[in-house]
């Protein structure tokens, strides 16, 4: 499994916009379990769907009006 976390800017406190809620939605529809965050977001996904999912977010943030998309992936220590 992997952990990808991803910041979409621009950030406004307390009202994410359509830019981070379509990117977490895009994310859910694709399994990913995503954990909405105050500054940034992450969800965990299989490694064969990590790519899939990055495409989703960064498609779905830019289509609604990102300027920016920071991302991290980690692989997660098996349980």
């Amino acid at each position: 499994m992997l952990l990808i976390e991803f910041t979409i800017e621009p950030f406004v406190e307390g009202q994410p916009g359509p830019h981070v809620t379509t990117a977490v939605a895009a994310a859910q529809e694709l399994g990913a379990t995503v954990e909405f965050g105050p500054f940034g977001s992450s969800c965990t996904t299989s490694l064969e769907h990590a790519p899939h999912v990055v495409a989703a977010v960064l498609e779905a943030a830019f289509a609604h009006g990102a300027t920016h998309v920071s991302l991290h992936a980690e692989r997660l220590a098996p349980a």
